[in-house]
């Protein structure tokens, strides 16, 4: 029951997108060796969870990333957005895809239910059906209702837990399992390949979007920082597979879920007079997946334009 990431306040490959419904599990395919990123070597493929709204940070990573050079599998969760104040948007998987078909994206728009534990695993033989190995891995999604200390329920706190942190945890661990990537897959790397061991060598990314927003919206809140500390984790159990994992704090985005009231508090609230943005993200996680942004790792990094907690 997910999709793009909301503020923590909220209450065969083709040039054109295959929409579809996350199959059985079956066995991991072989991962292939990722070669290096030129003029007639394919795309390499990011993985974004949580693109269901066009307005959505997911979306506006997945933009990015398409403009950027990557092909991209995305997944999404209409029922989430079906029980939310603002409702599920008609057709929008269909028309992200189109979209980033039109910035020469192959693409793989995916249903995934994420409070299945198995759904991952789905995810991961989807994306690599269609498109090929997964480079990227962008966690965008989450499960985000408002309760406190003493209103939450049982079930709703074990839903932000199995959402937010225990399938953030299971796709990082199937990434992990699959990934056989070497030097330079992303675009715009020429350093040539080499051996994913080798020193100073990493190629694979996995960025995690997360929030600090705790009070008054304690499950969403402590989900987060549990899988805050599972993806930093992974940029130490990862490291031998060239992979650096980060975890990005974007602080209060406008996607039209604010009242007039919240707005301007928030907007007081930060240094530099505005809201963020889906593409402030967008950048940063661009940033973090380019060969010039693999010196970072293991890093939590607040893209709020100064907002306080």
């Amino acid at each position: 029951m997910t999709t793009e990431e909301q503020p923590p306040t909220a209450p065969p490959p083709t040039s054109t997108s295959d929409h579809v419904q996350a199959p059985a599990p079956t066995s991991a395919p072989a991962p292939a060796q990722v070669q290096v990123q030129d003029s007639q070597s394919p795309r390499p493929v990011a993985l974004i969870t949580g693109v269901g709204r066009s307005i959505g940070i997911g979306a506006g990573i997945a933009r990015q990333l398409a403009a950027s050079g990557w092909d991209i599998a995305f997944t999404y969760w209409t029922p989430y957005d079906r029980r939310m104040e603002w409702g599920a948007e008609d057709g929008a998987a269909a028309s992200i895809a189109e979209e980033l078909a039109g910035a020469g994206a192959r693409t793989a728009a995916i249903e995934a239910d994420l409070t299945d534990p198995d759904t991952p695993a789905r995810i991961f033989d989807e994306a690599e059906q269609r498109l090929g190995p997964v480079t990227a891995l962008v966690l965008s999604h989450a499960e985000s209702v408002d309760s406190g200390l003493l209103d939450t329920t049982v079930e709703a706190f074990d839903r932000h837990f199995a959402v937010n942190t225990r399938a953030s945890w299971l796709l990082i661990r199937e990434y992990g399992l699959r990934f056989r990537g070497g030097s330079g897959s992303a675009p715009g790397d020429d350093s040539g390949p080499a051996p994913s061991t080798a020193p100073g060598t990493a190629t694979g990314r996995i960025v995690a979007l997360t929030s600090d927003h705790t009070v008054g919206n304690l499950p969403y809140g402590a989900s987060k920082g549990a899988l805050d500390r599972i993806t930093l984790a992974a940029a130490h159990e990862l490291a031998h597979l060239g992979v650096t994992a980060n975890v990005i704090n974007p602080g209060p985005v406008d996607t039209g879920w604010m009242n007039d009231e919240l707005r301007t508090s928030l907007t007081r609230g930060t240094p530099l007079g505005r809201l963020g943005t889906p593409q402030d993200t967008a950048h940063l996680v661009d940033f973090l997946c380019s060969p010039q942004g693999h010196w970072v790792n293991g890093q939590l990094l607040k893209s709020n334009g100064g907002a306080a907690s």
